[in-house]
């Protein structure tokens, strides 16, 4: 059953391959300061992977001051659901350098997997729709629209304006958002929950202008200092997030254990994990705080002054279920109320973004675990994801009606937003043929 959509893909993985490729040696970095020039080539290209994979209307959306968006529609049989197949083709960007064992922008095979920036984030996702479609040879038994998204890594800031303009063109039955992920390598997964987003910059100032440090040092603050005693108090002495308040609730752990989790994360030997709880519990359903940046003079500037301020940029994921805007209040209070000896602090609030329970009950999500159990030959597992994608509660809030599923083929080892970013090939493959299925079994 279903051998010939997994013969098709197969047959036709190595152009699958080949356009993943064509498209992470395109740095579609969407963050300011870059080339947005190189993002509309990205979208460029994939609208014409889109024309020659079958599709019509295939056209950039347009959004002033707005990375572009790629759309592409193979209409519905009569009586058959129209499914909106989602991804997004902007990239992160890649860091140093130095730390690739290979050049993030030149995509390069190593044991079975796909090294470089885009190939798991999201790339992969924009490939395995076109396979997933290209399987049915022309008679693609659902209809099919697509939605590629430019400005995902930069929070999808624009994506409430496409929506809004572009309602009724976009409007399906189910929703299918490419841009998660597989429990492990060859086990698949469908998302369940997202963890939301707040974040802010502080800046602590003890002085107008830098003092000498031996002049002036034991009795005045430099602004480093107290700047570390803020972040320091963002945690107690076990890890936890020590902000009042806030959302927690629970998860299964599945079989996860601490050993595998230290394997995936790439941690120093002999470091303490934070918090307590279960392990899914702390990266799913509870509250977490990074500090992403810091502004401060570096080592190579170093002199013997106190500094006289500093800056950083504080990061808190939020369980489903917390308000964004109260997560944010709480955290700006425990800021402004930890800062120490009377220095200053200046807080810019950034980010909000919603945190987000999705429902599996609907039949769509009944069809892609089952065709996914298909395609890997494991049961499909319902997991958390730590991260956040705020534009889902969008999605939900533009089509109310529709089901909404949130997969993907990267997997734990994949390393996305960080150096030597990969994607199984394999799983890519069993990744299009259990979407393939899927497809079928929705026009049933």
């Amino acid at each position: 059953m279903h051998s010939d959509l997994i013969t098709a893909v197969h047959n036709d993985f190595p152009r699958i391959r080949a356009e993943l490729e064509e498209l992470v040696r395109i740095p579609s970095i969407s963050a300011p300061g870059f080339d947005p020039g190189q993002v509309r080539r990205s979208a460029e290209k994939i609208a014409s992977f889109l024309e020659a994979s079958g599709f019509s209307g295939v056209r950039l959306l347009e959004i002033d001051g707005a990375h572009p968006a790629i759309y592409g529609e193979i209409p519905a049989p009569e009586g058959a659901p129209t499914v909106l197949l989602y991804a997004h083709h902007d990239v992160q960007p890649p860091g140093p350098d130095e730390e690739w064992e290979s050049t993030p922008f030149e995509p390069i095979e190593r044991d079975g997997r796909l090294l470089g920036r885009g190939t798991a984030d999201d790339k992969c996702g924009v490939v395995m729709h076109l396979g997933a479609v290209r399987a049915f040879g022309g008679d693609v038994p659902v209809g099919v629209k697509i939605f590629m998204e430019g400005e995902e890594e930069i929070g999808s800031a624009n994506l409430g304006a496409f929506l809004e303009r572009h309602k009724d063109l976009l409007e399906s039955d189910v929703i299918v958002i490419g841009d998660a992920g597989n429990w492990r390598e060859g086990t698949p997964a469908l998302t369940t929950s997202l963890r939301g987003l707040v974040d802010c910059t502080i800046e602590v100032r003890t002085l107008n202008h830098a003092i000498h440090s031996g002049m002036f040092g034991g009795a005045i603050p430099d602004a480093i200092t107290a700047m570390s005693r803020v972040i320091a108090s963002l945690h107690d002495d076990e890890g936890n997030v020590a902000i009042p308040g806030l959302v927690t609730g629970e998860s299964d752990d599945l079989d996860l254990t601490e050993e595998e989790l230290r394997e995936q994360a790439g941690t120093v030997e002999g470091l303490d994990l934070l918090g307590d709880g279960g392990l899914t519990t702390r990266l799913w359903r509870k509250a977490a705080i990074a500090v992403l940046a810091v502004d401060a003079p570096p080592i190579s500037h170093a002199i013997n002054q106190l500094v006289p301020v500093a800056r950083a940029k504080v990061s808190m994921r939020i369980s489903p279920g917390q308000d964004p805007q109260v997560a944010l209040e709480a955290l700006v209070t425990h800021l402004e109320d930890a800062v120490p000896w009377g220095a200053e602090i200046t807080i810019t609030p950034g980010a909000l973004g919603e945190a987000f329970d999705l429902d599996t009950t609907n039949q769509a999500s009944t069809v892609f675990k089952e065709a996914f159990r298909i395609a890997y030959g494991n049961e499909t597992v319902e997991i958390g994801v730590g991260g956040s994608i705020p534009f889902v509660a969008a999605f939900e809030e533009a089509y109310p009606d529709a089901s909404i599923l949130l997969t993907g083929v990267m997997d734990p080892s994949s390393r996305i937003h960080g150096p030597n970013e990969s994607l199984s090939l394999r799983d890519l493959e069993q990744g299009t043929v259990g979407e393939a299925i899927a497809l079928r079994m929705l026009a049933d």
